[in-house]
């Protein structure tokens, strides 16, 4: 049996399952999001070790940054699913068709494709996952095969708390990819690099399906001279150098006004200490996935100013924090997402001149911004098109499941965490309930001239 029967045959066993309209029910829904929230308070030493094989991330973070954000997420879907899946009462219906009245039915689209990455391969990958099910969906679960020992969790963790039928994990690389791409789901939702995500796109239109794309970008970060620069400091090197750099909405680059500039470098220099020690490279110090990506990672810091860090170690494909002083805007290491342990710092003297050197790039993922300026705030919140973000921090936005997110342009569309997600897999249905007992004869034909006349007034009204 080829590839292609399989999956041909997967996706038949999966649109059986959802004739049988069991995901529709709403109970049903919550009955496996219990059961999943129990595999995760049982489970979460697995999921550690899992992660600790793929990335060597450390427990601490393993749990801060993976699985107790899909415990926040799930409980928050589980709290709100039965108000979210009622149909939704539409106000002010027109003249035209009074008497009568409006609902919106959050409908499944039915089958979807989860495609997640190996950053983050477990929260990545459930978090879009409970969505699903909520919405009311069967899918198909493909994990990247980058991090193995994560996808053989997620592959065992599905089977324990779903039916097959409904929820399928498939394993493998780029061949699997590819003969998924070319069955016909109901949704795909995809979180991954730009260049892949077009792929996706494209596979996606000559089904018309649906797509909701996760991508990336070099989010930047802009630190006024009102900021608390020490704490911009130390906020900043955690959500860069969180898993090692190897983070979507990490801060890519630094941009600080000029006349701060060699404090906030000195601030930055202290709190890599503060937090990573005077050598990095421990044991608790997260990998970089592969030596495809540790090699990539070096070709973007050489030849540049290396300010603080640097050094690297092949055996265990580790790269320490490091700072890039002043690069050129057209150096390797700025004209491509960075995903790794490298921060480039930059200076501008006015926020507009800044607000111009972010939006002469692609629209980026996150915005960051430390200032001590609702002024600014607003300035930038106006001037510069970004998915979401945070002032004062970095990341931890991404934590919320009351924030939809997701990111525009290059970095991605559509969004989804909470209610968010839940929208993100459900088609929004329309319907009209049309009363009986009055049906005005104006609108049918032979049209009169008072007919005309009555409309125009009805409508202008």
């Amino acid at each position: 049996m080829n590839a292609t029967t399989n999956f041909d045959a997967i996706i038949k066993r999966q649109r059986r399952f959802y004739a049988t309209g069991q995901t529709k029910d709403v109970e049903f829904r919550l009955k496996k999001l219990r059961r999943l929230d129990w595999w995760l308070k049982n489970n979460d030493m697995a999921v550690g070790q899992a992660l600790k094989a793929d990335l060597n991330k450390p427990s601490f973070e393993a749990y801060g940054t993976e699985t107790g954000v899909v415990i926040d997420d799930l409980r928050h879907v589980m709290r709100g699913l039965r108000q979210w899946a009622r149909p939704e009462l539409a106000f002010a219906i027109n003249l035209k068709n009074f008497p009568s009245y409006g609902k919106i039915y959050p409908q499944p689209y039915g089958i979807s494709l989860i495609m997640s990455p190996w950053n983050y391969p477990f929260m990545l990958t459930v978090v879009p996952l409970i969505a699903a099910v909520a919405a009311g969906n069967c899918a198909v679960v493909k994990p990247s095969a980058y991090a193995p020992a994560t996808s053989a969790l997620i592959a065992k963790m599905c089977a324990e708390v779903f039916h097959p039928a409904h929820v399928c994990v498939v394993q493998g690389g780029r061949a699997e990819n590819q003969g998924l791409l070319e069955q016909k789901f109901d949704k795909i939702f995809f979180t991954g690099s730009t260049e892949v995500g077009r792929v996706v796109m494209q596979a996606a239109a000559k089904n018309l399906t649906p797509v909701t794309l996760e991508l990336g970008g070099k989010s930047p970060c802009v630190v006024d001279k009102s900021a608390n620069i020490k704490l911009a400091a130390k906020r900043i090197v955690w959500g860069k150098f969180l898993n090692a750099g190897q983070t979507c909405v990490a801060p890519d680059y630094i941009l600080v006004h000029s006349s701060i500039k060699d404090k906030l470098m000195f601030e930055l220099s202290a709190a890599i200490v503060r937090q990573f020690g005077i050598e990095p490279m421990q044991e608790s110090y997260p990998r970089i996935v592969n030596q495809k990506h540790f090699d990539r990672l070096l070709g973007l810091a050489n030849g540049e100013n290396i300010a603080f860090g640097g050094d690297s170690d092949l055996e265990t494909l580790q790269i320490e924090p490091t700072l890039i002083d002043r690069p050129a805007w057209d150096s390797p290491v700025m004209s491509e997402e960075i995903f790794g342990p490298l921060l480039p710092v930059l200076t501008y003297d006015t926020p507009s001149q800044a607000a111009r050197m972010i939006n002469a790039r692609p629209k980026p993922l996150a915005f960051y911004l430390f200032a001590n300026n609702p002024a600014l705030e607003k300035f930038y919140f106006k001037h510069v098109s970004f998915g979401g973000g945070c002032v004062n921090d970095t990341v931890v936005h991404l934590s919320v499941p009351a924030l939809p997110f997701g990111g525009v342009g290059d970095s991605g569309m559509g969004s989804y965490h909470g209610k968010a997600g839940f929208d993100a897999f459900s088609h929004k249905r329309s319907v009209l309930h049309k009363s009986k007992l009055i049906d005005i004869p104006l609108r049918y034909a032979p049209y009169s001239k008072f007919a005309e006349m009555a409309v125009k007034l009805i409508t202008n009204l």
